[in-house]
């Protein structure tokens, strides 16, 4: 990867630009689609973001795995995470899928 990834404050500039605003006013919209997202996540379990993705949460079940320094068996916990599963459409303009033979 050559290219630079945008930060947050170049994000909010070109949203302030694109639409007009204040770079207050466009990272306070970031800000909040962040909160949204967090909160509707925490609470519904998922969050779609319109030909981005979705933020979902998940359960893990316990397993045994290997201590890799030791080989011991050890126990791992259930837990819950949060995934990201990447929309089709956005997946599919930045890697195109190849074509069927």
């Amino acid at each position: 990867m050559a290219a630079k990834l945008m930060t947050k404050s170049q994000l909010a500039a070109h949203l302030a630009e694109k639409f007009g605003l204040s770079k207050k006013a466009a990272n306070d919209v970031l800000d909040e689609l962040a909160a949204v997202a967090v909160a509707q996540t925490k609470k519904a379990g998922a969050f779609t973001l319109p030909g981005v993705g979705k933020l979902v949460k998940a359960a893990r079940k316990a397993r045994m795995g290997r201590n890799p320094a030791t080989g011991e068996a050890i126990k791992i916990p259930a837990k819950t995470v949060v995934k990201f599963r990447v929309a089709k459409a956005a997946k599919d303009s930045i890697v195109p899928p190849k074509a069927k033979k």
